[in-house]
């Protein structure tokens, strides 16, 4: 019988292959004391892997260019495990080094602790891999954790017109590296401490940093507090939902994933950005990293609380405080419009007839 062939991969991820082992524990241990581990499940990482498996079990043809593995069983192990989750691309295998492992250890609070082999000698296999790939996919992923590994990928994709997302974390402090990054990227991930604990100011300084540097889509994710995504003159913050952690290992990477699958389907900003807050919130309540179906991560992003501001002039509008300008500013204009795509049909009649739109 015929061997089905496959579309090309419309998502292809470029990056670090490593298996990895992930524990979870109810509270991590003081050093030189133990914990008891209720669950050990294991995967296929970094995050650019994550997404490919995360991607392809929703039925997006995803792809996978990665660093080298062992030719040995753990190797063998990570080419098999892509494979059987329908992932595209050669895992090359070299008898230069063992397979590199990565353990991460989970506690029910959130915190991780992981260890990792990230040799240059193993990322360095990165400059010797196949591109063919990127030529037919619509997104390509690369993660800044792989350092200028990613650029030769990301010209490849320039060069045949394949928006770039990139996992900048707090690489956006380095204005050297942003300025090289920036003119290959379309859509850029990054966070900062500050934000990870709902400071609004520092999002968004973030966001404008991104944005000036000539960046399309600046994502600040925040955790628990959710994310705030700046696309052009709008800007969509999602609160996350709250949940009962018991696995944080891949929770940004399923955020990345819920982003790309809205990406991909040629979603509206704000369904893009719920669906993926949907996502990684249900991932932590469980270990490992087998998803939730589609349809179930859509059920909770319906329900999340959005918030919707306005750029425009180097400068954040809230939709609501724009209201309260005299009518004839052109900047109430932009709220209007906004007010009529987003807001709930109750709350714009409610804010529309404020005394604070008479001139």
């Amino acid at each position: 019988m015929p061997v089905k062939k496959q579309p090309p991969p419309a998502y292809v991820g470029f990056g670090m292959l490593t298996p990895v082992y992930i524990m979870s524990l109810d509270k991590l241990p003081k050093r030189n004391t133990g914990a008891l581990v209720h669950e050990v499940s294991d995967y296929v990482y970094d995050d650019a892997a994550i997404i490919a498996c995360n991607l392809s079990q929703w039925g997006v043809p995803a792809g996978m260019i990665g660093t080298a593995v062992g030719d040995d069983l753990l190797g063998h192990h990570v080419a098999d495990t892509l494979a059987k989750m329908g992932v595209q691309g050669n895992v090359r295998f070299t008898k230069k080094y063992k397979t590199p492992l990565e353990v991460n250890i989970s506690d029910k609070k959130g915190a991780r602790t992981y260890f990792w082999q990230r040799s240059d000698e193993i990322l360095k296999t990165l400059d010797e891999a196949d591109l063919s790939l990127i030529k037919k996919a619509r997104l390509l992923y690369v993660d800044w954790y792989d350092g200028d590994h990613i650029v030769r990928a990301m010209e490849e994709a320039q060069k045949n017109n394949v928006p770039v997302f990139l996992n900048f974390e707090h690489g956006h402090r380095h204005a050297e590296l942003l300025n090289r990054y920036a003119g290959m990227v379309t859509i850029c991930q990054a966070v900062t401490d500050a934000a990870q604990i709902g400071k609004r100011q520092s999002m968004l300084a973030v966001a404008r940093k991104l944005i000036k540097a000539g960046i399309e889509t600046a994502i600040i994710t925040m955790a628990s507090q959710g994310c705030m995504v700046v696309q052009g003159d709008e800007i969509i913050r999602v609160h996350a939902p709250r949940v009962k952690a018991v696995d944080a290992s891949g929770a940004g990477a399923t955020f990345s994933s819920g982003f790309i699958y809205g990406y991909l389907n040629d979603w509206s900003l704000e369904e893009m950005v719920r669906f993926a807050i949907a996502a990684a919130s249900l991932k932590v309540t469980r270990s490992g990293l087998t998803m939730f179906p589609a349809e179930r991560i859509q059920e909770l992003a319906v329900t999340l609380r959005a918030e919707h501001m306005l750029y425009r002039d180097n400068q954040f509008f809230e939709i609501e405080r724009l209201i309260k300008l005299p009518p004839n500013n052109p900047l109430v204009r932009e709220a209007r419009k906004l007010a009529e795509r987003f807001l709930p049909k109750k709350k714009k009649e409610e804010m529309f007839k404020r005394k604070t739109f008479r001139a």
